[in-house]
């Protein structure tokens, strides 16, 4: 069979507590009961998933399956957008979630259950999302990444360094949650610059937030206004928030209400772009990865990314 029809399987063997290796017996097993066509790779290190993706594009597959969480969705996807072999819309792509958050595939109500999974990687219903790319320092190096659900800067990313420090990974929600809690009382806002759809906001921040899909952090629902393929960024901006403020509104991070605050506002934007004001940089981190931090620049990629999701479902939900 031609590589083109194959199932190219990317499985990190530590994601989800370690159960990325455990479980891949169970998928392979099923995979051959239902005479899926695949080939399969394990990851050794950090972002060798990416590397996997482009060699095998080059290679001559076209269907590419993370196995793991937001991470490794995000590092396979990279693969697929800097590779030259092809148009990344060529690419066939999904993720069987074995992730702590799993995030990305809440907005496409993508099934962690194995059967329900495999008969929607056999129907092979698909569709396109946008993909924000984003450009960042790490250690005064100005490097380029590209994510398909929330970038999140200041506390987000704090918290995000803090779980990178804490081999995040590995962590369990309940874990993820203290430390968010327990971050928030260490976290000095930090002055910053915002610049888009002609407007700048200059002003100390808690959270901003550009989301291509709703969820992150869990659940949380930081940007609940993106769209995956409306074609604009999703944006959450919130202001000088005191840690009394942040405890109460805690329920709006999760019920999809957290512009109601009046320090919290939501936009649409092509492009946003944050620099620092003072010595401390804003912190970054995308699709749950601890990046590096500002000036950064925050643009969309319209129809990048071609997926596969159950058939049908209301992707705004």
């Amino acid at each position: 069979m031609q590589r083109d029809q194959v199932w190219y399987f990317i499985i990190n063997p530590t994601s989800g507590q370690g159960k990325g290796k455990i479980q891949w017996a169970t998928i392979e097993s099923a995979l051959l009961q239902h005479q899926v066509p695949y080939d399969n790779v394990f990851t050794k290190y950090k972002l060798h998933a990416k590397e996997l993706a482009k060699k095998a594009i080059e290679a001559g597959y076209r269907k590419i399956v993370a196995v793991g969480g937001d991470g490794t969705n995000n590092e396979v996807v990279n693969g697929i957008m800097e590779q030259k072999t092809v148009p990344s819309t060529n690419i066939l792509h999904t993720l069987f979630p074995i992730g702590t958050g799993n995030d990305w595939v809440r907005q496409y109500h993508i099934s962690n259950e194995l059967e329900t999974w495999i008969q929607m990687l056999k129907m092979e219903y698909s569709t396109v999302q946008n993909v924000g790319k984003v450009t960042y320092y790490n250690n005064k190096r100005r490097e380029q990444r590209y994510f398909v659900n929330v970038a999140g800067m200041a506390y987000d990313a704090y918290v995000g360094k803090a779980l990178y420090e804490n081999q995040g990974a590995s962590l369990k929600r309940l874990r993820f949650l203290y430390l968010t809690v327990a971050c928030l009382f260490k976290y000095q806002l930090r002055k910053a610059c915002i610049r888009f759809n002609d407007e700048e906001i200059k002003d100390y921040f808690y959270l901003i937030n550009a989301g291509i899909c709703r969820y992150s952090g869990g659940g949380m629902q930081l940007v609940p206004h993106a769209h995956p393929n409306d074609g604009k960024l999703g944006i959450t901006i919130a202001r000088n928030l005191s840690k009394l403020d942040v405890i109460k509104s805690l329920p709006l991070l999760y019920n999809g209400n957290i512009d109601q605050h009046s320090l919290i506002s939501i936009h649409k934007t092509k492009k946003i772009t944050v620099e620092a004001i003072g010595n401390q940089p804003t912190l970054l981190e995308v699709d749950g990865e601890f990046l590096g931090e500002t000036p950064v620049e925050i643009s969309i990629i319209e129809a990048a990314l071609k997926i596969v999701i159950p058939k049908p479902t209301n992707i705004s939900q």
